[in-house]
Formats: structure tokens, sequence, C-alpha cells
């Protein structure tokens, strides 16, 4: 049933509005993006409704994009950028992309795995707007993260919350799903092309008063990892402030992103 289920996802394009969009941000991820693109045929094709998938290549010079498309798979769409933009940009341009009712963003190396989404399906369908998959949450669980990581993670969510008045534990958990119009009207205003651009989404829906519930997950730190701790806790700083900012300027009141 999962393969009968699969392979007509894979050779005939849907018929219906899809369900779910699914946007995976890629940067040079040949090595590791196939069997990330695999677990989520599988899985998702299995559930029985209409989906899609986009791979935002975000300025791969690897060969990532060619290797997609060289797949052949119907209802995969590969959008390029000319130039490395940002993890920002490439999740901004694949919402902006999609045709789902629900949008999810997960990351390429499928840290998060994809059979939690029907722990986000479940709660958008209890109601919320948004649902992400969190690592602070309640019977979540982590594996092979680092002391520093683990560390450095537990100052930010500090942080953020402080900051921004958020209520949200896990900010930055690569899994989060959204109603189309929540993530449409979120993405519309965003601002930040980097690693920190999940704030920013979290404090958008929060001052629009969108409902947003955090999901326990299971998450595994895949080898391979392209982040720099030190590096993007800078980076984070730096956006906590670029927020406030904007927010004060009142430059979130309207859309500001092509």
């Amino acid at each position: 049933m999962s393969y009968e289920s699969y392979r007509a996802w894979r050779d005939q394009p849907i018929s219906l509005p899809p369900m779910i969009s699914v946007v995976v941000p890629a940067y040079n991820e040949s090595e590791r993006i196939l069997p990330t693109i695999g677990a989520f045929g599988a899985h998702i094709s299995e559930q029985g409704l209409p989906w899609e998938l986009i791979v935002s290549d975000d300025g791969s010079t690897d060969g990532t994009a060619e290797l997609l498309e060289d797949l052949g798979l119907a209802n995969l769409r590969v959008i390029r950028a000319p130039h490395n933009q940002g993890k920002g940009a490439a999740v901004r341009r694949g919402v902006m992309a999609a045709r789902g009712r629900l949008i999810l963003f997960a990351d390429a190396d499928n840290s998060t795995p994809v059979e939690q989404l029907g722990r986000l399906v479940a709660a958008i369908d209890a109601g919320n707007d948004v649902a992400i998959g969190s690592r602070a949450a309640d019977g979540a669980s982590e594996a092979n993260r680092s002391i520093l990581r683990r560390t450095m993670s537990g100052g930010i969510r500090f942080l953020a919350r402080r900051t921004l008045s958020l209520g949200v534990k896990d900010t930055q958990c690569g899994f989060k799903l959204l109603r189309a119009e929540v993530a449409r009207e979120v993405f519309e205003k965003t601002t930040i092309d980097g690693f920190s651009f999940d704030l920013e989404v979290l404090f958008l829906a929060t001052k629009a008063g969108y409902r947003i519930v955090e999901v326990p997950v299971e998450w595994i730190d895949a080898p391979g990892s392209k982040v720099n701790v030190k590096k993007e806790a800078q980076r984070f700083l730096r956006d906590l402030a670029i927020i406030r900012g904007n927010d004060l300027r009142g430059r979130y009141d309207h859309p500001v992103a092509a």
C-alpha cells in the first residue's frame, strides 16, 4: 500500500489542489537530501492526501538542483535562486509558491523525522493556526546533540522569550506547519533572510494574534550539519535587535518582502 501510494505520487501529477505543501530549503545538500525526499515521499503519500513537495534551492553549487530535477518526480517542484541568499529567503520563496491548504517547512536533513507530521496536523485540526515542532516541550526528545548546542539553545530561547515576549520555548526547530493564509500573511512581512527567520515568523504570527502551539517532537542531530553555533548565536542576537527595531518603526504594518 505504501509503495503503491508513493508510485502514484511519483508518476502522476495530482488532480486536486494539495492539502499539504512541504517546503524544504536546500543549499549544497546533494549528499543528504535524497534520503529525506524518499522519507517524505513514502510517509506522506501513505496518508492518502494530495500533497506537493517544493525544494527551494538557495543557489547550490554542488548540483543539488540538477540532482532533484533528474529524479523526474511528478509532484516535486524545484525553485532555484541565482545565488545564495539565506535559509529564510529560501523558505519564503517556497512558501509564496505553495498551493496547499497547509504549509510545512522542514529541514533537508530530516532531523525531525517526517513521521512527526501527524502530530502537527492534529494540532491544526484542533483549531490552532501555527503548529511548531518543539525540542523543549514536555514529551520531546533529542539525540546526538552536543552540550555546547544545548547550552547555547537554552540561552537563545530565554532571550527570545524576554526580548520579544514570545510564549514559545523553542523558536528554532526546523519543523513548522501553518495554515496557508497565515503563512502568506506572515512571510509577506518578513525581512530576515538568514538562519533566525523562524524568530521573525513567530513574532509576526504572535503580533497578529494567531494561535500558536508547540508540539513535542523527536529530534536527531543529523551528521553533516552546516550550522556554526557561535556564528549563528551572534547573528541571532543581531536579528533580535533588527526585529525589535522593525517593530518600533512600524515596518511590519505593511508587506515589505517581494
